[in-house]
């Protein structure tokens, strides 16, 4: 059992409190095969990461205009499937706790797939969330995460970020933050802690208000 207390936490939506890894499968298997590219080389850089971001990672020698008109492309068809779309176990329960307690989501989603997904996996949307629309860089920059501390009112280093992706960890750790990881990708890119999904996490409110989490298997 480990413990760990913060003033505020940070949400990362996509594989950390919502599984949709079977919808960006789809996606991005569909947009590699079509540029030529071999899908599971190109999945391994998906997680975490903007559209136009990836596509740059995975065609560096291409128009950053074209990557764009892509990710368009890709929001579009991504908003518009949510087969498969569920919450990680625990989800449910975990959002329950934080309902009180400061807390923002921090998603390279834009606002209309975020909310779309969210509802799909039937959990609240935070009163504070930063999504792509909200940051001139996509994770790892570490600025979606500053800004919802920010927004929050609290320190980087009074944060907590809930992360699944190497992008995702890379750019918590980048703003002065600690890391839970989640899931199976989380472990192999060096989260503070590690656990399997969000049933192996306890909330807690201590007596002078900071959020005090009992994370399990770590």
């Amino acid at each position: 059992m480990t413990t760990l207390t913060a003033r505020a936490l940070l949400l990362d939506m996509d594989g950390t409190i919502v599984n949709s890894d079977a919808v960006v499968e789809r996606c991005w298997r569909r947009w590699a095969e079509e540029h030529g590219l071999d899908p599971e080389e190109a999945l391994k850089v998906v997680h975490g990461r903007q559209g136009y971001a990836t596509m740059a990672v995975l065609l560096p020698d291409r128009p950053m205009e074209l990557n764009h008109e892509d990710n368009r492309r890709m929001l579009a068809a991504e908003t518009a499937d949510m087969d498969g779309v569920v919450p990680v176990p625990g989800a449910p329960a975990f959002m329950a706790a934080l309902a009180a307690l400061p807390h923002a989501l921090v998603t390279s989603a834009d606002r209309g797939l975020a909310e779309a997904r969210m509802g799909a996996a039937g959990l609240p949307m935070p009163a504070v969330r930063v999504t792509a629309e909200s940051v001139s860089a996509s994770k790892p920059d570490p600025e979606g995460f500053l800004k919802g501390a920010a927004e929050l009112g609290f320190a980087p280093g009074e944060c907590i970020v809930f992360e699944d992706s190497e992008a995702g960890i890379t750019a918590a750790k980048a703003a002065g933050m600690r890391v839970v990881g989640v899931g199976p990708r989380a472990a192999a890119h060096g989260p503070d802690v590690a656990v399997a999904d969000l049933t192996r996490v306890r909330v807690e409110t201590g007596a002078d208000g900071d959020i005090v989490l009992h994370l399990s298997g770590a």
